[in-house]
């Protein structure tokens, strides 16, 4: 065996100590550089991939948006020009409550957008411990819905969050049960293991589970009972998603025991190893 042989095959010697590893030969360095480089191309184009689908989903995004903007644009602005072009036969109440309804939708769009882009932008010292089932109640006794709410929530489930981002999400959620709901709705607030749990379910038709998980995409509607007219912007269970993750939680969807759909979120309790 050649010296250099030798040298390469010696034990390496650790403070004093031999260790049973061997160094890695000049061949042995030259094999790993050449995988490493190997490597990096596939990296790149792996990166080049995603960054590719980033810049598809934002051009889709602001394509959507833009959409969903110009309706009520050009509804107003043709109200506006018909009342233009024939003053004496307007009806001014009518075109004044026809460009209020359009307003309205524009302002609901705007306002989503908004709170879309916010969510997850805190500050950790922005978190506040709240209980929330105290927070589910307060959003509950305020709002004026239809649909009675059968309510079960355990006192003391306590968790650190943005309150005005959970509080949206709250709202997001009765709101959608109320608009495909029929008769009654559920809303529980419970603990599981190091989670809080939020159910809301109603009697609606419920969602295909082919659909469960597009139903949180931005902008969508399955069904004529999710259009335009019903008032939704196709924003507000994208909002809740986002929320529940920029809280170290989850949001799912499944059947609820009328039929219905059933919206479970999960956020970690106050102190639990996963809290954010």
């Amino acid at each position: 065996m050649s010296d250099m042989s030798l040298r390469d095959a010696m034990p390496v010697q650790v403070d004093g100590t031999k260790s049973t590893s061997f160094a890695p030969s000049g061949e042995e360095e030259s094999a790993c550089s050449a995988q490493a480089v190997n490597r990096t191309p596939e990296q790149v184009e792996n990166a080049r991939r995603r960054m590719d689908r980033m810049l598809a989903q934002q051009r889709q995004f602001v394509s959507d948006a833009s959409h969903e903007l110009l309706t009520p644009i050009a509804g107003l602005r043709t109200q506006l020009e018909e009342a233009q072009l024939h003053p004496d036969t307007t009806d001014l109440d009518d075109l004044l409550s026809c460009a209020l309804r359009d307003v309205d939708r524009l302002q609901a769009i705007v306002s989503d957008l908004l709170a879309l882009a916010r969510v997850g932008m805190h500050m950790p010292d922005e978190l506040v411990r709240v209980d929330l089932s105290e927070l589910v109640e307060a959003e509950i006794s305020r709002r004026a819905d239809v649909l009675p709410a059968l309510v079960r929530l355990a006192p003391g489930v306590t968790v650190d969050v943005v309150d005005h981002e959970i509080q949206r999400l709250v709202a997001n959620l009765l709101d959608n049960a109320q608009r495909h709901g029929k008769h009654v709705l559920h809303v529980e607030v419970r603990r599981n293991g190091d989670y809080a749990e939020l159910v809301v379910a109603d009697d609606g038709n419920g969602i295909a589970v082919a659909d469960r998980e597009r139903v949180f995409e931005r902008f969508m509607r399955l069904d004529t009972a999710r259009s335009r007219c019903r008032g939704g912007t196709g924003l507000g269970l994208a909002i809740v998603r986002d929320a529940a993750e920029a809280h170290g939680g989850t949001v799912e969807v499944g059947e609820s025991s009328w039929g219905g759909a059933r919206f479970v979120v999960r956020l970690p309790l106050a102190d639990s190893p996963s809290s954010p």
